[in-house]
């Protein structure tokens, strides 16, 4: 199984947490610092971090900590948020920008920090808030889209699952999207070429469903805008990864059925009970979410996070931040 940790630190990178003040990002910023993975940056309350650091028995020793609302850096960046945000007030700006994770997410798009982390005590929508208004967009896109890192056993490989935390119900157009920046990720995290399923309950026509239109009509998509990425659908889940299933369900050939490495869901129904069930049935570890579709990485942590999920996840997060320099 692939070693993130020991390839995050090959390039360590600068880490922001924006929940300084949660005893599992002391214990998880702990590791990441004693391990050499990359230097640490702790949002919050610099007393309530001391007691919750004291109360966990974590040393603070190495960890800068700041607090937004005391920050000399604050005026600098709400100006530089001004400049990305027409029409924004400098008092709504200030307001804003000295929350916690709020301010993490500047520090990471005014380069003072090379990826946020946060999540263990926000919604998703919180986090998708504060990296849509203070890090942006990657250039052409306009919808952010999540991917799970599966390590699962008796695999050789990690495979991705897409997208199981954010988009309800895409169309064919983000479902596109959602499979390139899929593929992206795959290109920097996997040992193998991407090769990209988009799932359905029918294989190449075996239904006939305005689902499997749009899945269809995404794969249109997708092979006009990335000709040279090996994609297909719509498979279901067994004839995109069992190459006896792909045998018996496909006619012709297919670069990706039997041994496709990134599923693409048809909406987060499927995706998001899909990967709890490969967890709960197999004992995966699911890396996750990592969001996909900013100009700089962001990872928004479950809520149920462990000390372990999180340093994974960082250092997962970290690869995609080195590969993107």
């Amino acid at each position: 199984m692939k070693d993130f940790a020991h390839l995050a630190k090959s390039q360590p990178c600068h880490v922001v947490y924006a929940e300084g003040e949660d005893p599992r990002i002391l214990l998880a910023a702990r590791q990441v610092v004693d391990e050499a993975i990359g230097s640490v940056t702790l949002i919050g309350d610099p007393e309530r971090i001391g007691e919750a650091a004291a109360t966990a028995g974590v040393s603070l020793a190495s960890l800068a900590i700041i607090d937004p609302s005391a920050s000399n850096q604050l005026e600098a960046y709400v100006a530089l948020y001004l400049t990305q945000r027409e029409g924004a007030r400098v008092g709504m700006a200030k307001r804003l920008l000295q929350k916690p994770l709020y301010f993490a997410a500047m520090m990471v798009n005014a380069g003072d920090a090379d990826l946020v982390v946060s999540g263990v005590s926000h919604s998703t929508r919180r986090v998708i808030e504060a990296a849509g208004l203070c890090i942006g967009y990657a250039p052409g896109l306009a919808v952010p889209s999540s991917c799970f890192l599966m390590q699962i056993p008796g695999l050789q490989q990690p495979i991705i699952f897409a997208d199981c935390a954010l988009n309800v119900d895409p169309d064919a157009e983000t479902l596109a999207q959602i499979a390139l920046q899929s593929a992206q990720s795959a290109e920097r995290l996997l040992d193998e070429t991407p090769r990209v399923a988009l799932l359905s309950f029918s294989t190449h026509g075996s239904a006939d469903h305005a689902a499997v239109s749009k899945v269809r009509r995404a794969v249109d998509l997708i092979r006009e805008r990335a000709p040279r990425l090996l994609v297909d659908g719509e498979l279901q889940a067994d004839a995109a990864l069992s190459r006896r299933v792909a045998e018996i369900k496909i006619k012709g050939e297919s670069v990706v059925a039997g041994h496709a490495n990134v599923l693409v869901f048809p909406n987060l129904d499927a995706g998001n009970i899909g990967y709890k069930l490969v967890q709960q049935f197999t004992g995966a570890k699911a890396l996750g979410p990592i969001l996909q579709g900013f100009k700089r990485p962001v990872a928004d942590l479950s809520r149920g996070a462990s000390v372990e999920e999180i340093v994974a996840v960082t250092c997962v997060t970290m690869l995609l931040g080195i590969e993107g320099k």
